[in-house]
């Protein structure tokens, strides 16, 4: 499996930024997806799922500012963040199958000024 993420950025307060997840070498449409973040000196944490029908699942902390979609036709999941705050900043990543088990992507930096 390999996943390619891309978007991440340098973005003030209150911006946006989309988050792309290609994948390859697995059944796309078949793999629960996922984004996680990793901040400095903080453990991984998951920020949100999207699981094979579409359902979504959201970390409290980013429910109402940040969505996950994917596009099977394309193998990819996008994580849409809004209304980003300086404690979103962490290297984010996407992953395939529950808790990732299936593979990781190579982490794309998000940094939010305030």
């Amino acid at each position: 499996v390999q996943l390619q993420a891309s978007g991440g950025g340098l973005v003030q307060a209150g911006g946006s930024l989309r988050l792309s997840c290609a994948a390859s070498g697995i059944i796309f449409r078949g793999a629960i997806m996922g984004w996680y973040r990793q901040a400095p000196g903080k453990e991984r944490e998951l920020v949100a799922s999207i699981y094979i029908g579409g359902t979504t699942t959201y970390a409290d902390v980013v429910k109402g500012r940040f969505t996950i979609s994917r596009d099977n036709a394309k193998s990819t999941v996008y994580l849409q963040m809004n209304s980003l705050k300086p404690e979103d900043t962490a290297v984010y990543y996407c992953a395939a199958g529950p808790s990732g088990n299936r593979g990781w992507g190579q982490g794309t930096q998000v940094t939010v000024s305030s």
